[in-house]
């Protein structure tokens, strides 16, 4: 058993003893789902060399089923508690990405209603940046773009490499690879991991060889 797997274990033996003493809490098994949700995805996330594969990208295959019905049967068993907080919200986003047999199958509109409850309960720049790409998705990237430029006057995000790398991303999807190109070059300038600069460049390189 690896480290992940050992510290998702024990993490599901506390959030499950939580649970038999807060059983009203959906949130408690909103963060055991959403962990496992996320966990489910770890196998496709990195390449042969270690290369960061996009969400939509990814070998669903190699997603863990039995991580990913379990994770879906907490979100639905809580949503059924009553209240609704953070960690269940992020684990049904989870679950609609996990249950979505290719990427093109994801439903974004359901996402999107999603992250406008998310946004109404906390004032967090980095859930509107994800909600600007749900819409985006669901929508058309017009509609995302316009949704970034609040995130510009917002100095908690207004210089993450984050912000940069969505809105080349969203101009690439508009057809404007032109303009999309100083955008990933900022972010991977900005990034402070190497996976993701080594992606973010190999992505450039791969836009001005097209």
């Amino acid at each position: 058993m690896n480290a992940t797997a050992s510290a998702l274990r024990a993490a599901g033996v506390a959030l499950g003893v939580a649970a038999l003493l807060l059983p009203e809490s959906g949130e408690v098994s909103g963060l055991l789902a959403l962990m496992l949700l996320t966990d489910a995805r770890r196998a496709a996330r990195t390449g042969p060399n270690g290369e960061i594969v996009p969400l939509d990208e990814q070998d669903r295959s190699l997603w863990n089923k039995d991580a990913i019905a379990e994770g879906v049967r907490l979100v639905a068993d809580a949503m059924t508690r009553g209240a609704v907080g953070s960690y269940l919200l992020q684990a049904a986003i989870a679950a609609l990405h996990d249950e979505a047999a290719r990427a093109e199958d994801t439903d974004w509109p359901q996402i999107v209603a999603l992250y406008n409850m998310l946004m109404r309960m906390s004032d967090n720049p980095m859930v509107a940046l994800n909600h600007a790409v749900a819409v985006a998705m669901a929508r058309g990237p017009a509609e995302g773009l316009a949704l970034l430029e609040k995130l510009d006057r917002d100095p908690r995000i207004k210089d993450h490499y984050r912000l940069d790398a969505v809105r080349a991303h969203l101009l690439e999807r508009s057809g404007k690879v032109a303009a999309a190109l100083p955008y990933y070059d900022a972010a991977a300038q900005k990034t402070a991991t190497v996976p993701e600069r080594n992606y973010l460049l190999l992505k450039i390189a791969r836009l001005r060889s097209d």
